[in-house]
């Protein structure tokens, strides 16, 4: 594996490769899990060459502690990843990404997604989001970008961006990978305590009861079950809501046909955890 920390020398390697193959790229921030692996090893089915970046994004995090307290793990995070194969590691500094600072970015025209769910409790997250990975896609430029679906909402909105930017590049929607209990793979896991760790994987559970539940007509039931489940299991509620699985509309009455995705965020003590699930007919958001 090849490590790249400055754009320049990164792009002169990358136009190298292009005539030789398609080019899959992963970007994270870092303390990677098996959730990440899962990645790079499909884009490493998918194409000739993978990359991977880690630069923990400073515009995206509401919370200067919660970007403090972030995990940053690279020694490990290389060794996972040259044992994964893959092929070449971005690992920039701040400066290299932000040469001028990272206020004064583009503004990005995502309507209702940056206003309900992630948008509402993170107001100016997507913005952050979408500034940092069209920074990456505009010094990668790859054929094929690889996210994981736990990020639900942050899906849909990288996938608005790459249409507002007119990128050529697909983007590949993947499963959540989770832990045996069924929690959801994340870097904030690994800030859990022993007791929030074993209370954690209630957020799958109530997830899943909401999927066995589902009938045609009013789901505010549903939901308050959830919500109350989840109270009971020591969470403190953002938001546990149903909407299309396709753009993200909030539904509280369903047509019975409709394709709906739970999505749910709370807090175990300071960690905030985010989980999903598609609940009818296995709907896709590719």
């Amino acid at each position: 594996m090849i490590i790249f920390r400055k754009i320049g020398l990164l792009k002169k390697h990358l136009s190298g490769l292009r005539s030789q193959g398609k080019i899959g790229f992963v970007p994270t921030m870092g303390a990677l899990h098996a959730g990440h692996l899962q990645l790079i090893g499909i884009s490493k089915k998918e194409n000739l060459y993978t990359l991977c970046s880690i630069f923990v994004n400073p515009t995206q995090f509401n919370d200067p502690q919660d970007f403090q307290k972030y995990p940053i793990t690279i020694e490990s995070d290389i060794a996972k990843l040259e044992k994964q194969g893959c092929d070449i590691l971005f690992f920039p500094s701040a400066e290299e990404i932000y040469p001028n600072g990272p206020a004064g970015g583009k503004h990005y025209e995502l309507g209702h997604l940056e206003q309900i769910l992630e948008g509402k409790f993170r107001p100016g997250h997507f913005q952050g989001v979408c500034q940092v990975v069209d920074i990456l896609l505009d010094i990668t430029e790859p054929d094929r970008l690889y996210l994981g679906q736990k990020d639900y909402q942050q899906c849909m909105v990288i996938r608005k961006m790459i249409g507002l930017t007119g990128r050529s590049t697909t983007l590949r929607i993947c499963d959540t990978v989770r832990e045996a209990d069924g929690l959801a793979m994340s870097s904030r896991n690994m800030r859990l305590s022993s007791e929030q760790r074993q209370a954690a994987p209630a957020i799958f559970h109530v997830l899943m009861e909401a999927g066995k539940g589902l009938k045609k007509g009013s789901l505010l039931q549903l939901q308050e079950q959830a919500l109350d489940q989840l109270e009971k299991a020591g969470f403190r509620t953002d938001y546990f809501e149903f909407a299309n699985a396709e753009n993200l509309e909030i539904i509280n009455e369903w047509d019975g046909t409709q394709p709906l995705v739970a999505l749910a965020a709370a807090f175990l003590g300071e960690v905030r955890l985010i989980d999903n699930m598609v609940l009818n007919n296995g709907v896709s958001i590719n």
